[in-house]
């Protein structure tokens, strides 16, 4: 091994002051003024202020965290990544989303542990085979890999399933290309690359409202004194709402909590992502050989990022449903986040009424597995002033016109 890797030289590190470990982020103060202000340090925060960068040429940016970059959502999920959707907006954009996961470690120079293991979602009954075959095909039809395996097939692919549990398995709909990858390496790797190409990146800095004059946005208002700006974007997970009344504008949004928890690390003992909407669970096994475990929503509206008896509960006695070999484990950690949920369940990115404030929320329980496009599509809509044309079926104004894109079963569990 070499000195530079060796175990001496990293306690020389730990302890010599005067040879410090590098930052990986600058901490750069304000700017009176910007080009752009993005407002939100999660995942969708900071690609498209990586986008914008190396894109279109934007350096004059500044991300405002009103935290630390990793801390909220992005930092609380399940870190499945996918593209199984049914209707042909949601279906293109995100396998563009996977297309650009799956080099994302190469472009970032930053491993972001993508394991495509495949994601399995089961059936249960006749009914359910039905649906499933239904939905494959249309999947299939919007040119994203999907297919049916048998439960004989899955016997050899997952031999710690449970096939005969109260409710047997009868197949499942299967995404190959799907997996998993590792979410706080996600959100590092584009704010380290957004910053290395000069956007600033401001941590502790909360917009506490909106320069709005004449219908159009002027900048923000932030804990750090006010910022100038002719282009606003909201790209907050959780509180949505909250924020985009600072600039009276009301959301289609309900907000809520979705918990998951781990398990100590165990031998692997499963290969894939296992969804079961009837069970209503989730499970994956990380490298670590920790087992994930999640389910749906709470039932009732929240802000608090902490989860509740009965949900967790519920998600212990789904997952031993399906592999009752868990039964021994204990839980080493428990955590949640706030989803805000659309009446879609699907997006919401693009203009707003206030000219030069735009918006990429309501992303519910499907934010992760969107970072990479939702930056790419939402970069070019603040450099050109339009939305990209793969989001525009995602627009404020599908809630006035009708044209909704109902994704409520693409969530895999009921949210």
């Amino acid at each position: 091994m070499s000195e530079r890797y060796s175990f001496f030289s990293l306690v020389r590190h730990a302890v010599n002051r005067k040879r410090p470990w590098a930052r990986a982020l600058r901490r750069p103060t304000p700017r009176n003024a910007y080009e752009v202000v993005i407002i939100g340090g999660g995942g969708h925060g900071v690609a498209t202020a990586y986008f914008l960068a190396k894109e279109h040429g934007l350096r004059n940016v500044a991300v405002l965290e009103r935290g630390a970059i990793g801390q909220g959502n992005s930092g609380r999920n399940t870190q499945v990544v996918r593209s199984d959707y049914y209707h042909l907006v949601s279906s293109r954009f995100f396998d563009r989303s996977l297309q650009l996961y799956e080099g994302l470690s190469r472009e970032l120079n930053y491993n972001i542990m993508l394991s495509q293991r495949g994601k399995i979602s089961l059936a249960h009954s006749p009914h359910e085979m039905e649906l499933a075959r239904r939905t494959v095909n249309a999947i299939r039809m919007n040119g994203v890999d999907a297919e049916i395996v048998t439960p004989r097939e899955l016997a050899k692919l997952e031999p710690m399933l449970n096939l005969d549990s109260r409710l047997p398995v009868e197949g499942a709909a299967v995404q190959w290309r799907g997996g998993i990858s590792r979410h706080d390496a996600v959100v590092w790797g584009f704010a380290r690359a957004a910053g290395a190409l000069g956007v600033d990146i401001i941590q502790g800095c909360e917009v506490t409202g909106f320069r709005i004059e004449g219908g159009k946005v002027r900048g923000v208002e932030t804990t750090q004194g006010p910022i100038a700006a002719p282009r606003v974007l909201m790209a907050v997970a959780g509180h949505a709402s909250e924020l985009a009344s600072k600039a009276g504008l009301k959301l289609p949004i309900q907000s809520t909590c979705l918990q998951a928890f781990v398990t100590e690390p165990v031998k692997p003992i499963i290969d894939h992502v296992l969804v079961s909407a009837s069970i209503h669970v989730y499970v994956s096994q990380t490298g670590r050989g920790e087992v994930v475990i999640g389910g749906g929503a709470d039932v009732f509206g929240s802000y608090a990022q902490r989860g509740g008896l009965p949900v967790f509960e519920a998600n212990v006695q789904a997952a031993l449903e399906l592999f009752p070999c868990l039964g021994r484990l204990r839980v080493m950690r428990q955590w949640a986040g706030t989803a805000d949920i659309t009446p879609d369940t699907s997006p919401i990115m693009g203009k707003t009424p206030v000219e030069g404030l735009f918006i990429s929320a309501g992303w519910g329980t499907g934010g992760y597995k969107a970072i990479p496009a939702g930056g790419e599509t939402m970069a070019w809509t603040l450099a050109n002033g339009e939305p990209h044309e793969m989001i525009r079926g995602f627009g404020l104004d599908r809630f006035t016109s009708g044209a909704l894109v109902d994704e409520g079963a693409a969530s895999g569990v009921a949210h």
